[in-house]
């Protein structure tokens, strides 16, 4: 799938991940210098086609320490009589599937389940894998990291709809009528997959 990411953000994130990676690794007085000049270059890049303000930017790149890898985001993918559970964030009061960043330590079935109860109150068990996502080869990059998107089709155990610090609203809605999407958090596609995942149940899973 193409990277639609203008070139100044992959440089950028090039520059962030060489001087992140080399930092871990580097004991050299000059070859440290270097890679913190690649980190100052990154933010710099940023600030000049972004509102962010570059030394906020750089001080989030000095907190990504060791070798530079892919962020995770898990979502599930919850359909009760043929209608699909989203939450709706606080942020931009915008929907999505239930979700977020994964966590150290926890197997992927588990970052789901406890994902999906703590955004929308239900008990789940994922079932299926629907898809691995390329969350940065879209329309649009997930965010400035590279991050990875993991969808799971999960059944519903119990629970009930119950908001909580980062949602404002749990419902169920026809898919034919769906809301307007939060950010990245859940795309036209992804709903597209799931729905052949739901209407073929021996469809393999996607990914790119």
């Amino acid at each position: 799938m193409t990277d639609h990411s203008p070139q100044w953000l992959q440089w950028a994130r090039e520059l962030q991940a060489m001087s992140q990676t080399g930092l871990a690794f580097s004991d050299g007085y000059y070859d440290r210098q270097r890679y913190e000049r690649m980190a100052e270059m990154a933010a710099e890049i940023l600030a000049q086609q972004t509102d962010l303000a570059q030394q906020s930017t750089l001080t989030g790149f000095n907190q990504q320490l060791g070798y530079c890898t892919v962020k995770v985001d898990v979502r599930g993918a919850v359909v009760r009589d043929g209608k699909l559970l989203l939450v709706q964030e606080r942020r931009d009061q915008k929907w999505c599937m239930p979700g977020g960043w994964a966590d150290v330590g926890d197997i992927p079935s588990e970052m789901v389940t406890r994902e999906v109860q703590e955004e929308s109150g239900f008990e789940v068990k994922p079932i299926k894998l629907i898809g691995v996502y390329d969350a940065n080869r879209g329309p649009r990059p997930m965010e400035f990291y590279h991050a990875y998107k993991i969808i799971f089709l999960c059944e519903i155990l119990g629970g009930e709809p119950t908001t909580s610090d980062e949602t404002m609203g749990v419902e169920f809605f026809d898919f034919n009528a769906l809301p307007p999407f939060s950010g990245e958090r859940t795309k036209a596609h992804h709903i597209e997959e799931l729905q052949k995942h739901l209407n073929d149940p021996q469809r393999p899973t996607w990914f790119d």
